[in-house]
């Protein structure tokens, strides 16, 4: 019995890995009209840095120094998920190894000149981005029906983006999004300020 729930997990976890190569490939490919293929990857490939270290820890930083309230405590908040979120990034990244996308399959085109080099499970720019986004969608419940969407628009944006320029999996992306988004929430829902 032990032994086949073995061999049928092995079936589906060779199943998830064959169709989530086929999605990297069909997402990379880009088969798309050549005016929107332009416009979507002038989009994704600048959308796709908000998810960086640079961005997301500065602007955090910016906001919790000099914007008035709620927005400096969602910015503290964003700084502390942003670097809390990594902790466990950087551990299973150590852990799993995965080769990126690019590494993996030869048809990737990755759409910049120097793409990452470490290892693609979990996506650290997907996780950011979560992590730094959240504080300031639960920062002022009023302004939430606005922010939501752009923030929808944002962190979808960034994961897809990574997905788009074969630098990650899409089980990368989800990992890095559920990591950034608990992270966040936990801060947040703690209210953390510096003293």
């Amino acid at each position: 019995m032990k032994r086949g729930w073995k061999e049928a997990a092995g079936k589906l976890r060779a199943w998830l890995i064959a169709k989530e190569k086929r999605l990297v490939l069909w997402a990379n490919n880009r088969h798309l009209d050549r005016g929107l293929k332009k416009l979507l990857g002038v989009w994704l490939r600048t959308i796709t840095h908000a998810g960086g270290a640079v961005f997301t820890l500065a602007v955090s930083l910016a906001a919790a120094l000099v914007a008035p309230a709620p927005w400096n405590a969602a910015g503290w908040q964003s700084l502390t998920a942003v670097t809390i979120s990594h902790v466990p990034v950087y551990i299973m990244k150590r852990k799993f190894r995965r080769l990126r996308p690019y590494q993996a399959l030869k048809e990737i085109v990755t759409g910049t000149k120097k793409p990452l080099t470490d290892p693609s499970f979990p996506s650290g720019h997907t996780t950011a981005i979560f992590a730094f986004v959240i504080p300031f969608l639960a920062a002022d419940a009023q302004m939430l029906p606005l922010l939501l969407p752009a923030g929808l628009i944002v962190m979808a944006s960034v994961g897809w983006s990574r997905i788009y320029l074969g630098l990650h999996y899409p089980s990368d992306v989800a990992a890095g999004a559920l990591i950034g988004a608990v992270t966040a929430l936990v801060v947040t829902s703690v209210g953390w300020m510096p003293v």
